[in-house]
């Protein structure tokens, strides 16, 4: 494939949108689920970088790879590996391994919706070869809303045999995809390991996969807890992501304070179409480091146990609380959760870093006490402001009651509701909550 190309269209930047992260995630920002494409590195030998020039696709072309596209989505939702692996060109052991993971992966996930669709005007002929940006939409049944729209562009050649079909030589392109920010799902990025308790899907790996029971058994307990507290109506489901390595974090396409090391864990927005803003969130995953999922076996009732549980509620609280806090500041966002994640344990249980405790006294001792601002949440000092953020959140709850947390979130777009609700601005409450704090723990 050294040949001139020739193409008519390749598909435009991803735009991902961010949102406040819990903590971490994303928020979403959007988390872009990613297409089947990004599991080993190219598996492309030829390395051509065409030229291109506009023209339109055959449509013997087009229609070929379509039989190709639904060959591969009917073995899937048939889970039938010989069905899938008829649509792989022959003799790519490398790409017939990583495909067979990724079949594997798919025929665990509980798919309500599985679908593959292209633009023709997204085709880029190399010889008797093309390249397309391809659109998979996927649903997982029960957790996500609609299904997520995740593009990649994937290599077709021709299979030979009396109907020389054009068959899958690629899933990867990794100029493209950096070019476009994808960003893979665990599904997409080796073997996974599938688990479901009621309510909560788990994404494991083979690593983690005896982590499962602990894990699914403590997000379950704060799907209760978290219902219990939060007034909204949600799915009361969770998806979970729970690797041992990287992986997890590498599906967050925009991290917060960007040193995954930093996160004990991250709740994630995930956009049903990065490319259309109007599309909304399909839903929320959560995603642990590593070290949390180490706790898994923990008992509920020892420190180590008891952190695990409270995590795993603040991002629960984040999935219940969806896009109601879009608008919300960050400090409103992540308080909340933290105040609804401590709600099940008794006042002496409620930890608060010592950090977070230093940073009040010496905003006291200074005169000077400010609610941090979205952009500077999660830089320096970032635990300080997570337990300024939740002693805000515990004063207006004892303040005025609990209903005016609701009443703010709900009206966060509208700049002076704190104000006209409680007669307090924002340092001024900051202030009143490193009161309450240091008063709380000295």
């Amino acid at each position: 494939m050294n040949g001139p190309a020739e193409r008519t269209g390749e598909g435009e930047a991803l735009n991902g949108r961010v949102g406040p992260l819990t903590a971490l995630l994303v928020a979403l920002l959007v988390l872009v689920g990613a297409s089947s494409c990004a599991l080993l590195e190219s598996d492309d030998p030829s390395g051509a970088k065409p030229t291109s020039s506009a023209t339109a696709a055959p449509r013997e072309v087009v229609s070929s790879i379509r039989r190709t596209l639904a060959l591969r989505q009917s073995g899937v939702r048939r889970q039938d590996r010989g069905r899938f692996e008829r649509s792989l060109l022959p003799g790519r052991p490398a790409l017939q391994v990583q495909q067979s993971d990724y079949f594997d992966n798919l025929t665990q996930l509980p798919l309500e919706v599985f679908e593959y669709d292209f633009d023709p005007r997204d085709l880029l002929r190399v010889e008797d070869s093309y390249w397309v940006v391809v659109e998979v939409h996927l649903q997982l049944a029960g957790y996500d809303s609609v299904p997520v729209v995740a593009r990649d562009r994937y290599l077709f050649e021709p299979g030979g045999g009396p109907k020389s079909r054009l068959r899958l030589a690629s899933v990867t392109d990794e100029a493209w995809e950096a070019r476009n920010r994808v960003v893979s799902q665990p599904w997409d990025s080796g073997a996974i390991q599938v688990r479901q308790a009621a309510g909560v899907l788990g994404i494991f790996d083979d690593a983690s996969a005896g982590a499962a029971y602990g894990l699914l058994d403590s997000a379950q307990r704060a799907i209760s807890d978290v219902s219990a507290v939060v007034p909204f109506d949600w799915s009361h489901q969770v998806v979970l992501y729970a690797l041992s390595g990287a992986g997890g974090f590498a599906s967050v396409g925009d991290l917060p304070g960007g040193d995954p090391t930093a996160l004990d864990a991250v709740a994630v927005p995930v956009a049903a179409d990065p490319r259309d803003p109007g599309a909304g969130v399909a839903s929320t995953r959560v995603v642990l480091n590593p070290r949390i999922v180490e706790t898994a076996d923990a008992p509920r009732t020892d420190p180590e146990g008891r952190k695990r549980d409270r995590l795993v509620r603040h991002e629960v609280a984040h999935v219940a609380v969806g896009e109601l806090d879009d608008d919300a500041p960050v400090w409103l966002a992540e308080g909340l959760a933290e105040w609804v994640s401590v709600r099940p344990l008794a006042p002496e249980d409620r930890a608060l870093p010592e950090a977070a405790l230093a940073a009040a006294r010496a905003a006291l001792a200074a005169g000077r006490v400010a609610m941090p601002s979205d952009e500077a949440f999660n830089a320096d000092g970032s635990t300080g402001h997570y337990g300024l953020s939740w002693w805000a959140v515990e004063y207006l709850a004892n303040s005025f009651g609990e209903q005016v947390l609701w009443t703010l979130v709900e009206g966060a777009s509208d700049e002076p509701a704190l104000e006209r609700l409680v007669g307090l601005d924002e340092d001024r409450l900051a202030m009143r909550a490193a009161r309450l704090m240091v008063a709380t723990y000295d």
